[in-house]
């Protein structure tokens, strides 16, 4: 099966600008998912889209291939990562390059690991998917939340599980945002990676950090620099 790594880094974030080439732990942000795609020992091909030339060069520099700069129709705010990936595939095609499935790497995913890749991949063959989406057990259970009213009255706010003791409610997950893989003829018909047979990888929380923020840059950091020592 030829699979090829997608790690996409655009360079117009606005919340924490030119957060996928920040120092993180003394290697820029999108050093992390290049890495683990090449310790994985998987890929057909690990390229990075990006519209920014810097970016290209960091990419290069750790070992991903940039073999064009994302278009900016796709560089813009709404673009998603979907029509990212669309134009990826597109592309190779274009110069006959072809591709049995993809992954697809967010930078912001730092602590992701070859573990966890291949873990995916194997899940992927074993339930004979059409797509994996990595998910972990999330931090607070939604049992435990509600809206509000203006009054701020807390009177409906619990239901049956007012009392339950946290061991005792349902296991919820969330998206991490981490790894997504999905069959290329499946994706490039539908553009959408939920259709068909789609399936969980479950991930461990630390692992599923997702930066977002300079508070989750830090948290990333303080992990990082713990499991170093630790290892």
């Amino acid at each position: 099966m030829k699979i090829i790594a997608i790690i996409p880094a655009r360079s117009g974030s606005k919340g924490l600008p030119n957060k996928n080439i920040m120092e993180l732990c003394g290697k820029p942000l999108i050093a992390y998912s290049v890495e683990a795609a090449l310790r994985a020992e998987v890929f057909e091909e690990i390229m990075v889209s990006t519209d920014s030339e810097e970016y290209a060069d960091v990419a290069k520099e750790y070992g991903a291939e940039v073999p064009f700069l994302r278009s900016k129709k796709n560089s813009s705010d709404n673009a998603s990562s979907w029509d990212t990936v669309y134009e990826v595939i597109s592309h190779y095609h274009e110069i006959n390059r072809e591709f049995d499935a993809f992954v697809l790497l967010q930078p912001t995913s730092p602590l992701r690991d070859e573990r966890d890749i291949r873990g995916a991949i194997e899940e992927y063959n074993e339930k004979k998917a059409n797509t994996i989406v990595s998910v972990c057990e999330a931090e607070y259970t939604p049992t435990y939340m509600n809206i509000l009213p203006e009054s701020l009255s807390m009177e409906s706010f619990f239901e049956d599980h007012k009392w339950a003791r946290r061991q005792d409610l349902p296991k919820y997950y969330r998206l991490n945002g981490a790894i997504y893989m999905s069959d290329v003829k499946s994706f490039m018909s539908y553009r959408d990676v939920y259709k068909g047979r789609c399936y969980a990888y479950i991930m461990n929380t630390t692992n599923s950090i997702d930066i977002d923020s300079y508070l989750d840059f830090l948290y990333a950091e303080a992990v990082l620099k713990y499991r170093d020592r630790t290892l």
